[in-house]
């Protein structure tokens, strides 16, 4: 399912992200539209200026789930909802991505957004960001990725977790969920490529940082902005982009390379 970011340029942050194309009301929190129409993408003066005006709206969101899709199905299946007390509150974790653009480094504060962290700590302990591609990328913005290229492992993880209070802003560098609405977040994530504030007030709990790398972040393929329909991607996986979008940059293993209780 998509996720929104900044509701509907097709959507953003895993269930939403944000699109400088078309502005939904912010009640439509997306998590990745499913509409068929691709527009191609903005230029990045265009993208800038629609930034703007959504910063004055309140009207950005990420997203992550498709627009207008369920949240979640009675009868989803995938690993135990997050919240359920396995979370922990304490300690930090380091995550190495290795990616077509170059590596970088996130570091998890549990005491930032405790049930995200966990849910991050086991995606990437399952292997799920391996072969991700960053399907959603507007400079000045952010950057999302989190949709898994084998439809049957993507399902695996379909099932939402619960929000996090907000304890941090999303700044230059940090990583927060997607979502397509309250307690909706599942596996798709954004760095932000600036300070995006104005997120913080939309329920977007940010829950760890880049610490190393942020120039590859920030170098990864943009040319096709908003372009890639996450229904697709969800549906049909790594084929649909590549046949469609070959240049996106991709993350090529995401390991956990060291833990602090």
């Amino acid at each position: 399912m998509p996720c929104r970011i900044v509701e509907r340029r097709d959507c953003f942050i895993r269930h939403r992200v944000f699109s400088p194309g078309l502005l939904l009301p912010v009640l439509f929190l997306f998590s990745g539209c499913t509409s068929d129409k691709q527009d191609g993408p903005p230029s990045v003066m265009d993208s800038l200026a629609e930034m703007d005006k959504m910063r004055s709206d309140s009207a950005a969101i990420p997203q992550g789930k498709g627009a207008l899709e369920p949240a979640l199905a009675d009868d989803a299946t995938g690993p135990a909802e997050a919240g359920s007390g396995t979370e922990s509150g304490t300690g930090t974790f380091k995550v190495k991505f290795e990616s077509s653009a170059g590596d970088f480094v996130i570091l998890v504060h549990r005491d930032w957004a405790p049930i995200g962290a966990q849910r991050f700590y086991e995606l990437v302990k399952d292997g799920f960001y391996d072969e991700c591609r960053f399907f959603r990328v507007l400079p000045g913005f952010m950057v999302q990725f989190g949709i898994n290229g084998t439809p049957d492992k993507h399902r695996k993880w379909s099932r939402n977790i619960r929000d996090d209070e907000v304890r941090q802003s999303n700044k230059k560098g940090y990583v927060t969920f997607a979502t397509a609405g309250p307690n909706t977040r599942t596996s798709q994530v954004f760095v932000n490529y600036a300070n995006n504030d104005f997120l913080d007030g939309q329920g977007f709990a940010p829950f760890g940082e880049v610490i190393d790398g942020m120039h590859n972040v920030e170098a990864i393929f943009s040319g096709y902005g908003e372009s890639p329909n996450q229904g697709q991607i969800e549906g049909v996986g790594n084929s649909y982009l590549k046949s469609n979008f070959p240049d996106l940059d991709y993350v090529k293993t995401a390991r956990i390379i060291e833990e602090t209780p």
